[in-house]
């Protein structure tokens, strides 16, 4: 199993509105599109791309608003290193909602929100293009099943790890992952609270080298039968994690990337 992360998935009321969001602030273009019944889906990214390097998929249902939920978190995008307080002003500068400053997060990062509320943390590296995704965060309820799951299932190391009076994060990839890979943070709260999916988060997406075999090795090591390959045309599946959140898997080559299509089908 090949195990980068290729995209995470949300969703959006306005697409139009959104696409102008992360083309104008975040200065991604547009990778591909798709134009399905009653739906479509736009793959957004910054125009130089690692091949390890995940893209983000905007989902848009026709005539119906996203509803967020707690169960996920946020997509965290990167700056160099020494240049947070600047480009954090800049996108105030444009308009961008003043949500949690540089200053108010200990001049270690920040947030600010897309316009359905999604939040996107601005975090500082040493590599990776600018504003491409370091990390998807989402809310676990139980830290111990939900390394487990990854770890075993997607052979995952855990890569990091912050742990505080009430909560703590950590982060899982792909063994030998790039540096410019997406990792996923899992975000754990000791008071044991349960979270609300909404459906404004879709999914994560890792890749796969061999669709079928790799979905019956994972059924092997007991990972949910959600969405089979042959349920999806044998073009992409589903499982989902011990908290509901959905991961597909999909075949891609790295290469498509500058393709003419990244979709499979």
């Amino acid at each position: 199993m090949d195990g980068t992360l290729d995209h995470t998935m949300l969703r959006v009321s306005d697409l139009e509105e959104s696409l102008d969001w992360y083309q104008t602030h975040l200065e991604y273009e547009e990778k591909d599109r798709y134009e399905g019944d009653g739906f479509t889906i736009v793959y957004l990214g910054p125009e130089e791309m690692h091949e390890e390097s995940a893209m983000l998929e905007l989902t848009h249902n026709e005539g119906e608003d996203v509803e967020l939920g707690d169960a996920w978190g946020h997509v965290a995008v990167r700056v160099p290193e020494g240049e947070l307080e600047e480009h954090y002003e800049q996108l105030m500068d444009e308009g961008v909602e003043d949500y949690r400053d540089p200053e108010s997060c200990g001049g270690r990062y920040a947030f600010v929100k897309d316009p359905d509320g999604h939040e996107v943390e601005i975090v500082q590296r040493d590599h990776g293009e600018t504003w491409s995704l370091d990390h998807t965060m989402i809310r676990v309820e139980d830290a111990d099943e939900a390394l487990g799951f990854w770890t075993r299932k997607f052979e995952y190391d855990e890569v990091g790890r912050w742990e505080a009076d009430t909560f703590a994060n950590y982060f899982v990839e792909p063994r030998e992952a790039a540096d410019e890979a997406m990792s996923v943070e899992l975000t754990y709260n000791y008071d044991g609270r349960t979270y609300e999916q909404g459906d404004a988060w879709g999914h994560l997406c890792v890749r796969v080298d061999d669709l079928a075999d790799d979905w019956e090795q994972l059924l092997e090591r007991e990972a949910p039968d959600y969405r089979d390959p042959e349920s999806n045309d044998d073009m992409y599946a589903f499982t989902t994690d011990q908290d509901g959140h959905e991961i597909e898997l999909l075949e891609r080559d790295p290469e498509a990337v500058e393709a003419e299509s990244l979709f499979p089908f």
